[in-house]
């Protein structure tokens, strides 16, 4: 008996070539097996082709989603069949399947079949198929039955069509809080919060539970600012400061002196803020170089993503990079990515002597093999496409465990970095957070121009952080 699970002749050549087998190379008793994660995008894009209103956060198996759960075995069976058992080829006759178990968002499901009858006259084949998923629960079993092969097919392996279904009303932000629900409300001192949104953010923070803000800028000008806005002051501590650099120092010294745990820019200019936290004298540095990252969620990717560093470092060296590429990977971490994939982005995913992005790449990723860069696996240069496309990292024959996967995008400069995620935001659709990494406290970066939700998911985050500096400090 053998077992298909890939073709055997090199795993790169495996990588480039589908093979089938044959019916008279196929014994009983053969089989094979895929593995798939399953995501709410494929719910939701297998719900569509039902014609069922299917929530994408909810498990697919219920009476009125037969149609949808259908759908789904349809698509892993013929996988299975059509690339590894017997393979390309392969015609699908007829199938008897039960469904026992609900297919829910987060699923890695296994579909394996193995062969039980061979007909020699009608060239046809039985396979017993089993789909269990991460925790061996029986999802769906039966048996189906093929026409074989009856001559050998070899060919290019061809990248399927990326199809990215509508996600509108995917509540990326609501799954956050939920997760930080359990922890208690981190001190914030936001500095120079002395116009509506930023005033606004703050106290929404606090009535979501995330933060007890304070603060810090002008009490004349804030109470004004809150008098406009029909905003309730009560019980909200207010540090008063003249102008918006005061607000800034005041701020970091509160940082300095344990009284708050995180640092929320207000209305006044970044470099302001910035500029008063990395300070030696305020006594917020650590070893690593201080970084931004943009948390992003696009219906176009089946995960969360950073984007980093798109708001702090205009044009940083190789140094600057590694310590960017750290604060990045502590981040993933902290949010559950346990070894997070680090795509270093370029114009190309080749190596020339004449595009310092990739020289910069290549080193970093020699950086990791020697240990100096840890927690993630490193990949570079490779240009953007590669980094989010299996597909086309596939076209371009590229064999790595983090093109067309990335977690993180480190991008070359400041300018590339904040065009990219600002498209992304405002023409991708995208969810964000920003946060800032490689000071003693978290600092929550946001932007004038950012929604309501962008501003509470990058309180979630920044609570995260700071209930994990408690156990390990910067």
């Amino acid at each position: 008996m053998t077992t298909s699970s890939a073709p055997v002749d090199g795993a790169a050549d495996a990588l480039q070539v589908l093979r089938n087998r044959t019916f008279d190379e196929i014994a009983i008793g053969d089989s094979a097996s895929l593995e798939r994660a399953f995501s709410p995008q494929d719910i939701q894009m297998f719900a569509l082709q039902s014609g069922d209103d299917v929530d994408p956060e909810s498990s697919v198996s219920s009476p009125s989603r037969d149609t949808t759960e259908a759908i789904c075995a349809n698509v892993l069976i013929s996988a299975v069949l059509g690339t590894r058992l017997p393979g390309p080829g392969t015609l699908h006759v007829s199938q008897n399947l039960r469904f026992l178990g609900a297919i829910r968002p987060g699923d890695r499901l296994t579909v394996r079949v193995q062969v039980t009858s061979k007909d020699t006259a009608t060239r046809r084949i039985t396979l017993a198929c089993a789909c269990t998923n991460q925790e061996d629960a029986a999802v769906f079993q039966g048996q189906v039955e093929v026409a074989a092969p009856t001559e050998r097919i070899e060919r290019t392996r061809t990248a399927l069509p990326e199809i990215h279904p509508d996600a509108q009303g995917h509540t990326g932000l609501q799954r956050l809080l939920a997760h930080v629900a359990h922890l208690q409300p981190i001190r914030v001192a936001v500095a120079h919060p002395c116009d509506a949104p930023s005033l606004s953010a703050a106290l929404e923070a606090r009535h979501a539970g995330l933060i007890e803000p304070v603060l810090v800028g002008s009490r004349a000008r804030l109470e004004a600012v809150a008098t406009e806005a029909g905003l309730d002051l009560a019980d909200v501590t207010i540090v008063d400061t003249p102008h918006s650099h005061a607000a800034a120092q005041q701020a970091v010294a509160l940082a300095a002196n344990g009284e708050v745990e995180a640092l929320m820019k207000g209305s006044l200019h970044t470099d302001e803020l910035m500029s008063a936290l990395v300070s030696a004298a305020a006594g917020l540095r650590t070893k690593r170089r201080v970084s931004h990252c943009f948390l992003l969620q696009t219906p176009a990717y089946p995960r969360p993503f950073i984007v980093t560093d798109a708001a702090i470092n205009i044009a940083p060296n190789l140094e600057q990079k590694a310590d960017i590429i750290r604060n990045a990977i502590e981040l993933a971490q902290v949010i559950g990515v346990r070894e997070p994939k680090v795509a270093i982005l370029a114009a190309v995913e080749t190596v020339s002597p004449t595009m310092a992005a990739t020289l910069d790449a290549a080193a970093l990723c020699k950086m990791a093999d020697r240990g100096q860069i840890t927690g993630g696996l490193l990949d570079g240069p490779l240009a953007f496409d590669n980094a989010v496309s299996i597909a086309a990292a596939r076209i371009k024959g590229i064999v790595s465990e983090v093109a067309g996967q990335a977690d993180i995008l480190v991008v070359p400069d400041l300018e590339s970095g904040n065009m990219l995620a600002k498209q992304l935001i405002f023409m991708g659709g995208a969810a964000s957070a920003g946060i800032v990494l490689g000071a003693k406290v978290p600092v929550i970066l946001t932007s004038r121009a950012d929604s309501r939700d962008t501003r509470i998911a990058s309180c979630a985050i920044a609570l995260m952080l700071a209930d994990h500096y408690r156990l390990s400090p910067p």
